[in-house]
């Protein structure tokens, strides 16, 4: 589907993406999916043995929601790169929000934001960075 925004900004948020809370079975339907089948991210036992209190989201789970919360904004073939950094785990009932900014507007018709994935209690779980046409 083809996204026709309106002209960004500098300092236009981006629309919030609201996550239903991680459960087991979005990290089985994504380890399906992706091929990931770590035991951290599927059996509590391992994630206890590495001093989790349970499973673990899978970080480009995570990473693919924040991108998503930018092709909600833009067209999908309008994102030129997408960019992580993992501040801290993701962990089951975690109920996500990502959160972008745009911060840079450029002369060739890109724009950068800065972008923010936070649980419910407001930790920041990644940081990231994405560049886009508009």
């Amino acid at each position: 589907m083809s996204k026709i925004p309106n002209t960004p900004h500098t300092g236009d948020d981006i629309p919030v993406l609201h996550l239903p809370p991680v459960s087991l079975e979005m990290l089985n339907a994504y380890a399906a999916a992706s091929g990931d089948h770590a035991a951290v991210h599927l059996d509590t036992e391992n994630a206890r043995s590495m001093g989790f209190s349970d499973v673990i989201a899978h970080g480009l789970l995570v990473m693919a929601f924040m991108g998503r919360a930018v092709t909600d904004r833009f067209a999908l073939q309008n994102l030129l790169s997408l960019s992580a950094r993992f501040t801290d785990v993701v962990n089951l009932g975690d109920a996500l929000a990502c959160h972008g900014k745009i911060t840079e507007i450029r002369a060739d018709a890109t724009c950068v934001l800065d972008l923010a994935v936070q649980n419910q209690h407001g930790q920041v779980k990644i940081k990231g960075q994405a560049i886009v046409k508009f």
